[in-house]
């Protein structure tokens, strides 16, 4: 008999045991993303000894440091638009640097406010993540090249945070890091934190007092970036949540000096990129595979257990998804910038990097009236206007540029030594230059067309304003009622509003931040928080007497359409 009892005993237990094991592997992990803006590896574990950033520096040592990882573009709004849609941007339309500048005179001339409008089967992808549970939050800049559908996040405003979501809901959060962005060097800081004797100054800049004080703010503002990293995983570990977690930190294109941001170079798109697994799996690995920011999207669907869809560009590097076959090669591509138009792309391999300039009778710089709020900018105009800039600086402002450029990045990291002439690299030359037109073969390109044609008439049909999304249609069934609309692509959302609720929302209080500090919880000032739309996804939904169902469509570049169905 006790042996018997015994026996059950055990089995109970090991039933148990395979029962735990078998939820904590189906258990989709939660994956947060810190994103900062605008700078190179300037990081300590990158190497860089002069700027300190102990919290990025544990993060890295207790995940992966990635060494080879490249932004779209040297912008933000075409690279975010590759991170969100794991495509292309010049492939669907969002290689522009705006398209919702609001004032005209950053926008080409006779091109209206646009948002873009990708294929039809293109999605951001957290659409993804809420269809199969997550709760997504972005906290809180977006800047696509398009306006979001409502079905993209659950809360995406200054107090999105996981901390709002559902008990037990896994989350995919993301926070924005703001303080290293280029409009915050336009006016110097009350202290730098970093001596400018101190700082290495490249060799395309003079090195000058004003060319040492910028680049020593750009290295205090990423102090303080680093500061608020901390503050997040902070947070995470209070919370319980840090070990179990996939957390990234990347910024969202490269550095933000002259001859930094918008351009296509070493400077311009390689950014750190750091990932801790759960568990601390892999700590302190180093991995130097190819990369593109396109690659984001499909990793973190692959990460959280979620099928990829077929359209993708990218490629999975994490996850059961993860594509075998390394990148023999990352793209990039630069446009019009406010403005003015330039047309370049390039294709780099583990140590090459290839341009082709389209329109070699312009200078490599542009005149954009934006940067020139910076010190640094300021003076390299002055110092070029009177003819006081030395080689290689001067080479910014000289017209023509080459049509072709070759650079050895690994042997020459600021990209100064042009080898196309090089009868030594012809090999290696011609080897990218085939690449790169076999890349924009398989994808397209379109700035092919001109911005204006490509908007008015090839995606607003010439109507002079976007198209409207069809109006959703509540269709009854035995069950319930199912959402369906006409327009191809649309993504529908739904609230149910109880009988005396609107979509003003309420006031709550809720967790956000305050200057370096994240998380500090707002007592006295609530903040109005919006009902959540619900991703619809061919379900049925139930309805009460007295409940009214709101439901949203909209395809990605077209006008949403607003309905209300009241049982």
């Amino acid at each position: 008999l006790n042996n018997s009892k015994e026996m059950k005993n055990i089995l109970f237990l090991s039933l148990f045991f395979w029962f735990y094991m078998l939820n904590a592997q189906e258990k989709s992990p939660n994956i947060v993303w810190i994103v900062c803006e605008d700078i190179s590896p300037f990081i300590g574990a990158y190497g860089d000894s002069i700027v300190s950033t102990p919290n990025i520096d544990r993060l890295a040592s207790e995940g992966v440091k990635y060494t080879r990882v490249f932004t779209m573009a040297g912008v933000c709004v075409p690279s975010r638009s590759s991170i969100i849609t794991g495509m292309y941007p010049t492939s669907i339309g969002t290689q522009r640097m705006r398209t919702t500048a609001g004032d005209p005179k950053y926008m080409g001339e006779g091109v209206p406010n646009y948002s873009a409008v990708i294929p039809a089967e293109v999605k951001a992808f957290p659409e993804f993540l809420r269809k199969a549970g997550y709760y997504t939050s972005n906290n809180e800049k977006e800047d696509y090249q398009f306006d979001a559908p409502v079905t993209v996040w659950d809360e995406s405003s200054a107090a999105a945070s996981y901390t709002n979501r559902p008990e037990n809901a896994p989350f995919f959060s993301v926070y924005n890091l703001f303080v290293t962005h280029e409009s915050q060097m336009f006016v110097p800081p009350d202290t730098l934190l970093v001596d400018p004797a101190d700082v290495r100054v490249p060799a395309f800049y003079e090195d000058a007092p004003i060319t040492r004080r910028n680049i020593a703010h750009l290295l205090t503002n990423i102090q303080i970036m680093d500061e608020q990293v901390g503050e997040i995983i902070s947070h995470l570990k209070k919370e319980g949540l840090y070990e179990d977690s996939y957390i990234f930190f990347y910024s969202d294109h490269g550095g933000n000096l002259p001859w930094m941001k918008r351009e296509i170079l070493e400077r311009g798109t390689h950014i750190p990129f750091v990932v801790k697994h759960p568990q601390g799996k892999y700590a302190g690995t180093t991995v130097s595979d190819l990369i593109s920011s396109v690659d984001f999207a499909p990793t973190v669907l692959s990460i959280a257990g979620v099928e990829l869809p077929s359209y993708f560009q990218g490629k999975a590097f994490l996850g059961e998804q993860s594509e075998k076959e390394k990148r023999s090669y990352i793209f990039a591509a630069r446009d019009r910038m406010d403005e003015l138009y330039d047309r370049v792309r390039a294709v780099r391999d583990t140590q090459f990097r290839y341009i082709y300039n389209y329109m070699p009778e312009k200078s490599r710089y542009q005149d954009l009236s934006y940067r020139k709020n910076m010190p640094l900018m300021k003076e390299l105009l002055f110092l070029n206007e009177t003819d006081q800039l030395d080689p290689p600086a001067a080479e910014w402002f000289k017209s023509p540029k080459p049509v072709e450029e070759l650079y050895d990045v690994e042997n020459d990291r600021e990209e100064l030594k042009n080898l196309v002439m090089d009868p030594q690299y012809k090999n290696k030359l011609k080897e990218l230059r085939q690449a790169l037109q076999n890349w924009i073969k398989e994808v397209g390109d379109m700035s092919e067309i001109p911005e204006k044609e490509m908007v008015l008439d090839l995606w607003w049909n010439g109507q002079g304003k976007a198209p409207t999304t069809d109006k959703a249609e509540v269709i009854e069934t035995p069950g319930g009622y199912i959402l369906q609309c006409a327009t191809e692509g649309a993504s529908i959302g739904y609230i149910i509003l109880q009988d005396g609720q609107d979509l003003k929302g309420s006031e709550k209080k809720v967790h956000t931040w305050d200057g370096r500090r994240y998380f500090t919880d707002i007592q006295s000032k609530p903040i109005k928080v919006e009902p959540v739309w619900q991703v619809y996804d061919d379900e049925v939904i139930s309805l009460k007497k007295g409940e009214k169902l709101v439901v949203n469509a909209m395809r990605i570049g077209y006008q949403a359409s607003l309905i209300e169905f009241n049982k």
